[in-house]
This record gives C-alpha cells, sequence and structure tokens, in this order.
C-alpha cells in the first residue's frame, strides 16, 4: 500500500507546472492519491494544460476564492463525483501590487482587505468544504505559508496576510480537530514560481538563503515542499495538526550567518 492509497485531494492553486501546487499533485498521484484540481477563471487554460501533464483523468474545477457561491457549488461537484474528500490544499494567494511594492503604510484599505480576503480568510473557506465532506476518519487541509514570524525587507501587506493565514491555521485546528480533521501549514523557502514573479525584488530573498540557510536551497526544486505536503495528507502525520512545517533548508533556525557570504556548492551536485 503507497502513502496515499485511494486518499481524495483537491488540489487549488496550479496555475503553471512550476507551481508548488502542482509538484504536490505529482507526488500525490505517485502516492496513489486522486486528485482534482481548481482553477481561477482566467488561469482556466493554463490549468488544464498543467492537467493534462499529470494525466488524462484529471479534472479541472472553477473556484474564485473570494466569492462565497463557488465553495458551496465546489462541495456539491466534490460529493458528485467522489461522495467524499480525504484532504485539500490552499496554494492561493493575492495582493495587488500596491500592497506588495513601495510604501508599506501608503497601501489603500481595498488592496489590504482583497490581499487578506484570498490569502488568509479563503482558508478557513476551504476548511469548511473540507469538513462538509471528510468521512468519519478525518482528513487533512494543508496551507502554503512565507514565515511570518518577523518583518521581510519586501513582501509588504502579503507578509500581514501570512501572519493572519498562521492564526487561520490555529483556530481551523481549534475548530476541525473534534472532527478529526487536521490543519497546518508549510513555510516553504523561496521558490521560483509564478507566483513568486509578482513580488517585487524577489531575487533579494533566494540571495538571503544563499548566504543563511544551513542546507542548499535550490530555489528552482518544489519537490522537497510537495514530499512534505505528502507526508501531511498521510495517516503518518494523523497526531499533528495547528502545526506549521518548515521546508526551508533550515533558515528559519538561523540567526545571522557570518561564515558565509555568497552561494555554496551543494556537494551532491
Amino acid at each position: 500500500m503507497t502513502l496515499l492509497s485511494n486518499k481524495r485531494l483537491l488540489i487549488t492553486g496550479v496555475s503553471t507546472t512550476d507551481s508548488i501546487a502542482y509538484a504536490t499533485a505529482a507526488a500525490a498521484l505517485d502516492h496513489g492519491a486522486k486528485v482534482i484540481l481548481t482553477s481561477f477563471e482566467r488561469d482556466r487554460e493554463r490549468t488544464v494544460d498543467a492537467a493534462a501533464r499529470l494525466g488524462p483523468e484529471i479534472e479541472v474545477l472553477e473556484l474564485d476564492v473570494t466569492e462565497d457561491s463557488h465553495f458551496t457549488r465546489l462541495t456539491g461537484e466534490i460529493m458528485e463525483r467522489w461522495q467524499g474528500l480525504d484532504g485539500a490544499l490552499h496554494a492561493v494567494a493575492f495582493a495587488p501590487r500596491s500592497a506588495l511594492a513601495g510604501d508599506f503604510l501608503q497601501a489603500d484599505a481595498a488592496s489590504t482587505q482583497r490581499a487578506f480576503h484570498a490569502s488568509a480568510y479563503s482558508y478557513a473557506a476551504l476548511a469548511r468544504v473540507l469538513s462538509a465532506l471528510a468521512p468519519q476518519a478525518g482528513g487533512s487541509i494543508l496551507g502554503l505559508d512565507f514565515d511570518a514570524s518577523g518583518a521581510w525587507p519586501i513582501y509588504n501587506w502579503m507578509g500581514v496576510c501570512k501572519a493572519a493565514l498562521e492564526s487561520v491555521n490555529r483556530y481551523v485546528a481549534r475548530d476541525c480537530g473534534p472532527r478529526r480533521i487536521r490543519s497546518n501549514l508549510i513555510a516553504a523557502g523561496p521558490l521560483h514560481t509564478r507566483a513568486a514573479g509578482g513580488i517585487p525584488e524577489f531575487d533579494r530573498l533566494t540571495e538571503a538563503w544563499e548566504a543563511r540557510s544551513p542546507m542548499p536551497w535550490n530555489a528552482s526544486d518544489p519537490s522537497p515542499v510537495a514530499d512534505a505536503a505528502c507526508f501531511l495528507f498521510s495517516d503518518l502525520a494523523r497526531g499533528v495538526t495547528g502545526e506549521i512545517l518548515h521546508v526551508d533548508g533550515g533558515y528559519h533556525a538561523m540567526a545571522a550567518n557570518l561564515e558565509h557570504t555568497g552561494p555554496r556548492e551543494d556537494p551532491a551536485a
């Protein structure tokens, strides 16, 4: 029996094949899971193309995480197809550029509200879907985080939204725990994805990882994050909830690294 044999998983946020969500879907399929993807209408063509790479049987359902009616419809569509759901990956975040770039204090309220709705509140909305569909044995919801314990030199209001997401995760774990539904986040290191392309000066983050993480960090390889997600979806993680699992090469645990001032060679390369 494989790690995720017969697990029914909903994967959001697959817009390109370089995304963490796509890598997670591929890894989950390799471990025996069944997978359905969701897509924002504007990205549907890209998501359908990515789904075809995963396999001819992979369906794509529409989901705009800022529309409550979409979650209601999604619940019915999954019930019709699978009669239940064992896990869901929340891999959706959005902030208008005015909330990401420029002066933090000058961002307007409307932009920050849009960012919070799409990036943090929607995690609880997806948890409601899983709560309605999970079997008595329970389930697992995962979200993608970027360590919000400090203020980054870039990231601005998205950093605030990630801090909110971390709090939402704890409350989802509290309320869903009695139904054996686990809620966890993965705080990944910086990866070259489509989403990262919208972050001003993103290369400053990857350079920081090269200088400070104790393990080599490959910003072009999402597979360590995908593998961690498969673990958290699996029954091996049945006692883990309300957690933030860092998959970042150990960057989060280090203070200033004075030994290394530039990139290091990977001994495994």
